[in-house]
């Protein structure tokens, strides 16, 4: 796909850089959820969902950044490792990739599904590599919502990832997503912090 073509803007993909770079926590309240083993969570209330929204800084020592963007976009060997993966592929539609990911969710909670656009780019920031991948929910007419499912409308998130100079990746991370349905706020806030 050609830079600045599909669903995310050339903008977007540098905002996430910038990020890696030089964290945007001023000018909000962003507040510290958890630090820890070289690890920083910081969220922000969403005013008009209740739900809170996720940065995540840090370092993930001895993972090299071409694996890290690799293992990210693999999702057959996310099907291996998460649990609660029930359905997940993906399908081209006009040059991008649409994912389709049902989550399962303990009963007596309906299962949600996500139907979202994904792009990877790799940029060049002062002569290193740094892997950007965006995503964000979408409507898809192929993607039909699905009885007993719990479509969620609302999601995005942002990764970029670079080398720490070591033998480890500098990441940072952008996450929102509202699970919909019955669920109160508190009760996916407190789910997202603790568990």
């Amino acid at each position: 796909m050609e830079p600045g073509a599909g669903a995310f803007s050339e903008e977007q993909f540098r905002e996430a850089c910038a990020e890696l770079q030089r964290p945007a926590l001023s000018g909000a309240a962003w507040e510290l959820l958890v630090e820890t083993q070289g690890i920083s969570v910081y969220r922000l209330l969403d005013q008009q969902t209740g739900l809170y929204a996720y940065k995540v800084f840090g370092v993930l020592e001895d993972c090299l950044p071409d694996l890290l963007a690799d293992v990210y976009m693999d999702l057959a060997y996310r099907k291996q490792w998460d649990q609660y993966v029930k359905e997940l592929y993906e399908k081209e539609r006009n040059g991008e990739t649409v994912v389709y990911w049902q989550v399962k969710y303990p009963f007596p909670m309906s299962n949600r599904d996500y139907v979202y656009v994904r792009q990877r780019r790799e940029l060049d920031f002062e002569g290193r590599k740094v892997h950007v991948i965006l995503a964000q929910s979408t409507s898809e007419p192929q993607f039909p919502e699905k009885s007993g499912v719990i479509r969620v409308k609302q999601y995005k998130q942002s990764l970029a990832i670079q080398s720490d100079g070591k033998k480890g990746s500098k990441v940072f991370m952008y996450y929102f997503d509202n699970p919909g349905g019955q669920i109160p706020s508190w009760v996916v806030n407190w789910a997202a912090k603790n568990l």
